[in-house]
């Protein structure tokens, strides 16, 4: 059994309901006197008032004792008998949960009363409006760094990693990458953009030959024959150097040299092979499906997430971050168009609408469960103490009232039946 939380609050009010049943007891105690009382001076002979009083005192002490039973059998059985319909809240406990599960889900989960109130409440103005207020683009922002943070601390980097390199490897793997090499390598030809690197090669090329002369010369010497005289293995050497010298060169200083009209058709032709050859694009997805494979790249793959992650995490502690500025500056720039955009806001009210419509449709008897399974769980006895500290007190007025009523009813049905010669 779950019970309520009986607090000091609840002990107190408690305390305020025992004093309002002292003072309703008192009256009712009091009506009995004066009942007793005005008979007796009614057969004393005292005077035809003391009827008066009498029938307001009995009809008084009736309503008192008519409203104490009331009041009683809601929380108890009045003096401990077991009379029927009596201790309605211990006894009628879950079928009052049901009823007011069923009561919560008919009146305020229905999609109608859901759409109607957000229709009143204008989610989207208020909402542009709240986010224009660069404070509270400032705690959003605050709020969804943490949560983010708190997030990727939550995650395991192996369980990401192993995730991450799946997805990657799996869509490398179902895309063949040639006829998309092949359409860029043809704009790069097309636009010229490769002769750029055609000349930083030509340039690197020229400065390593310069600087290296001598181990070029001497690993052309090394390669000769034994029996050939060493003065012609150095004299093959340096005339190797300079020829080679000298076609390096002018490839880097003529712009229509032979050899880079070569290197353009060559790329032509091989982003042409990359789009339409079969055989040219069955090798480029088998060097892509042995690449994929090894387990270096799976490693860098794998890796990527711990350096992203990384950048995150730092990015989202710090308030002066690029990511944390340009999501405020976004949140901001949504909240004026919100609370601006006529139209915006229709289609942001829409979607709370048909959210809450459908979560209130579609949860609907798991919300009301949640209810009448709480009622159901409590104790019966402390519910009835924690509902009777909170209302007693108010219920107590009712024996008053009654006393007060009654007596008063009492005397005009009295007076009434004496006019009519009674």
């Amino acid at each position: 059994m779950v019970s309520f939380s009986y607090t000091a609050a609840d002990e107190e009010k408690s305390r305020g309901v025992r004093r309002m049943k002292s003072l309703a007891t008192a009256l009712l105690l009091a009506v009995a006197v004066i009942y007793a009382l005005a008979t007796w001076a009614r057969n004393a002979g005292w005077g035809p008032w003391t009827g008066y009083v009498a029938a307001a005192a009995e009809a008084g002490m009736v309503g008192a004792l008519a409203d104490w039973f009331a009041v009683t059998a809601l929380f108890r059985r009045p003096l401990g008998l077991p009379i029927p319909h009596t201790a309605i809240i211990p006894t009628k406990k879950d079928q009052l949960g049901a009823s007011l599960g069923q009561f919560v889900g008919e009146n305020f989960l229905s999609a109608d009363v859901v759409r109607g109130r957000l229709q009143a409440f204008g989610i989207g103005g208020r909402l542009g409006a709240w986010l224009a207020d660069p404070a509270h683009a400032d705690r959003v922002t605050a709020e969804a760094s943490t949560a983010l943070r708190g997030a990727l601390t939550v995650l395991r980097d192996s369980d990401v990693q192993a995730v991450v390199g799946e997805a990657i490897t799996r869509r490398a793997e179902s895309v063949e990458i040639a006829p998309g090499l092949g359409k860029t390598l043809e704009k790069i030809v097309a636009d010229g953009a490769h002769h750029r690197a055609v000349d930083l090669v030509c340039t690197r090329a020229h400065d390593w030959l310069v600087t290296h002369g001598d181990s070029v010369m001497d690993a052309v010497q090394g390669g000769a024959p034994g029996w050939t005289p060493r003065f012609v293995d150095k004299r093959i050497g340096e005339r190797v150097y300079k020829e080679l010298l000298r076609f390096v060169t002018e490839m880097r200083d003529m712009p229509g040299h032979p050899a880079r009209g070569a290197i353009d058709r060559f790329l032509t032709d091989f982003a042409a092979d990359l789009q339409a050859d079969t055989d040219t694009r069955a090798r480029i997805e088998r060097l892509k499906a042995d690449l994929l494979a090894r387990p270096e790249v799976q490693d860098i793959i794998a890796s990527a997430w711990s350096s992203i992650r990384t950048l995150i995490i730092a990015a989202a502690d710090d308030d002066r971050s690029q990511l944390r500025l340009r999501a405020r500056a976004s949140l901001i720039s949504l909240g004026k168009r919100l609370s601006t955009d006529a139209r915006l806001q229709s289609k942001v009210d829409g979607w709370a609408e048909d959210a809450a419509a459908y979560v209130v449709t579609t949860y609907r008897g798991e919300i009301t469960s949640l209810i009448t399974d709480t009622v159901a769980g409590w104790d019966a006895t402390q519910t009835s103490k924690k509902i009777e500290a909170n209302i007693g007190r108010d219920l107590q007025f009712i024996r008053i009232n009654g006393t007060v009523v009654g007596a008063l009813a009492g005397l005009l049905i009295y007076t009434f039946s004496h006019a009519l010669g009674g």
